[in-house]
């Protein structure tokens, strides 16, 4: 998929996403350095601004710890599900960086709190990340395969990871669920991510597909949605939502998400969705506007 594709099916769903009353002009700025003095926590997304793919970005390391330095509170807030808590620690370490495992908060750690509310005696159907075991999660699991049996089976569905997903599987989701509807719980939102070879389709892109198909109402945890920003509010302490900073690569969620909660944003544009676009025109068309635009960290 394209930036400019997956630009406009982010607006086709724009009314199933939070709402922002945010005004003003975005300002141009060399990196987040330039806006510490109206920042007391920053909070940053992974793909597309600290790393791209399994790449560090340039300059990111120095930044965080210029960040740091400075005596900034510091959060990762990943919508990246495909990992367990230990190894979404052990990827940025990987990465070079030196988050503490209470400056990390993934979209899939806030959504398993959830689960044993909607389905607690129940066996979910994953779509899961090659390795997956069903040990992982605290409710009764099985990895979504090749069989339709499997799908019949399940009590509830849980959307983690699309890096195994194939459209035959999709396809006996989709007739599973019209057959017999069921809780639909995705834990990333997104509907694309930049990887070194481009965008791929992400967890949000297959639900959102289901909900225009079918008329179900998925539960979403992950940017926009809130439960990911007051897991991150309540990680922050008594530091005010006007304090605080998202440094994001998308509009419609890092944005859009973290402005809803009355949080400053600031928009990362040259190794994200964004790359190699001028982002002025979907500031324009979209109407999400972000505090401070610049070129990375």
């Amino acid at each position: 998929m394209t930036p400019e594709a997956a630009f406009a099916r982010y607006e086709e769903i724009r009314a199933h996403l939070p709402v922002s009353n945010h005004k003003g002009k975005a300002l141009p700025v060399s990196g987040i350095d330039q806006v510490m003095d109206q920042t007391d926590a920053f909070v940053f997304d992974a793909y597309g601004v600290l790393n791209v793919g399994d790449s560090p970005i340039p300059g990111a390391h120095e930044r965080v710890q210029q960040l740091r330095d400075a005596g900034k509170a510091l959060l990762v807030l990943t919508n990246a599900a495909s990992f367990t808590r230990a190894q979404t620690e052990e990827k940025f370490a990987r990465l070079g960086f030196d988050f503490a495992a209470e400056e990390i908060i993934s979209s899939r750690e806030v959504c398993e709190t959830c689960l044993t509310d909607i389905a607690p005696d129940g066996t979910w159907g994953v779509m899961a990340p090659a390795g997956f075991e069903a040990s992982e999660l605290p409710v009764a699991a099985v990895a979504l395969g090749n069989s339709p049996d499997t799908y019949e089976a399940a009590d509830a569905f849980l959307l983690l990871s699309t890096s195994d997903w194939t459209g035959a599987q999709q396809s006996m989701l989709h007739d599973s669920l019209a057959r017999n509807p069921r809780p639909l719980v995705v834990a990333n939102p997104d509907l694309v991510a930049p990887r070194e070879t481009g965008l791929t389709l992400e967890p949000g892109f297959y639900a959102v597909a289901l909900r225009d198909q079918l008329g179900i109402s998925p539960v979403f945890h992950g940017k926009p949605f809130p439960s990911v920003y007051a897991a991150a509010q309540a990680r922050l302490g008594d530091i005010a939502p006007q304090r605080i900073t998202m440094v994001g690569d998308t509009l419609h969620t890092d944005v859009l998400g973290a402005q809803a909660q009355g949080w400053n944003t600031a928009l990362i544009t040259a190794h994200g969705l964004f790359a190699g676009h001028d982002v002025t025109g979907y500031i324009e068309r979209s109407g999400i506007v972000p505090d401070w635009i610049a070129p990375s960290i």
